[in-house]
């Protein structure tokens, strides 16, 4: 009881000290000019600065309490203060499910495999780009698909190369472009239409345009796709193993999300049964403390995150639903 009271003692004391206006007004003004952000008149700009404020206090309450133990992850104001998480959610996911479809549950758990690597970082094996940024175009899948792409490449040729996100959301019919899509419809389509453009080739402009896919601009094959056992953290990592990075869909809803900086991140209000967002699986590792994380690029900037990249916590109870739309292409 002592122990406790202590603690509510220091909460209390840190979060008795909210940052002032003027600090506020300072911040905001640095803020804008160093994501240059213009608003059109003094009620637009009201209305950003009141969200971007918001999420500010939210931030400093949050690593207040991290300071105490409270969190394992810290959270740090980025490019997208000034919106809520529903605008993100909006703008900047897409994962969207086939309304029907039979998922090829081919990549099996492999019970010979008794013991995996510690840990396992795949931009240490130079087989994964630098991130990117998707914008505000729900294109995440597309990303994370041809992420899952140029891991596999690499693997076959020993060739890094950036592959063309608007190759897919331009061309993958199956898909809706930057209305969202699904990555093992992205797989399909490079399979049936004989490969994907490098970013080179056709790059990247974060809107849907006319399909105009060149053969002489083909940068890689795929001979299909495998999908994970849905909800099997074990065989997600049996993959990253024995694949390479995987793509995987997750629930990025959450503010502590959006403004995540550093730390393994758990919200325990994740929601592993409503995923909308697409990112990628490169890796896995533990602390020294025993805590057990995936290594996942997003693609929102190096701006966001630690440099694009967030650990999740692993191998508890699925977070997020890391697991549960896990898959990677064959080549």
């Amino acid at each position: 009881m002592f122990l406790c009271a202590c603690v509510l003692l220091l909460l209390t004391s840190a979060l008795g000290h909210p940052l002032d206006e003027a600090t506020l007004d300072a911040h905001w003004e640095q803020w804008k000019v160093t994501h240059r952000r213009e608003y059109n008149g003094l009620d637009e700009e009201g209305i950003r600065r009141a969200i971007w404020e918001k999420n500010m206090l939210m931030i400093e309450a949050h690593n207040q309490e991290a300071a105490l133990g409270m969190h394992s992850y810290e959270l740090g104001m980025n490019h997208l203060g000034d919106m809520t998480s529903e605008e993100v959610v909006e703008k900047m996911t897409g994962l969207q499910m086939p309304d029907s479809r039979d998922r090829r549950f081919t990549m099996a758990h492999d019970d010979t495999l008794e013991r995996l690597p510690k840990s396992i970082d795949y931009r240490k094996k130079g087989m994964v780009t630098p991130v990117k940024n998707q914008g505000s175009c729900g294109s995440c899948w597309a990303f994370s698909s041809a992420g899952a792409l140029e891991g596999q490449l690499a693997k076959k040729t020993g060739q890094l190369m950036d592959l063309s996100p608007q190759n897919l959301v331009d061309c993958v019919t199956e898909n809706n472009g930057c209305g969202g899509g699904y990555m093992t419809n992205a797989f399909n389509y490079v399979e049936e239409n004989g490969g994907i453009d490098s970013e080179e080739a056709y790059p990247y402009v974060g809107e849907d345009q006319q399909c105009r896919y060149n053969a002489s601009g083909m940068a890689a094959q795929c001979k299909g796709y495998k999908e994970i056992p849905e909800g099997d953290e074990r065989a997600l990592a049996v993959a990253l193993y024995k694949a390479g990075p995987v793509s995987v869909g997750i629930d990025a809803t959450q503010s502590s999300f959006q403004f995540y900086v550093r730390g393994i991140y758990y919200d325990r209000n994740c929601n592993k049964d409503d995923i909308n967002h697409a990112v990628l699986a490169v890796g896995y590792g533990v602390t020294s403390k025993g805590k057990k994380y995936w290594i996942v690029k997003n693609s929102w900037s190096d701006t966001w995150g630690n440099k694009g990249y967030i650990l999740m916590a692993r191998n508890h109870g699925n977070l997020c639903g890391i697991a549960n739309l896990a898959s990677y292409p064959i080549m």
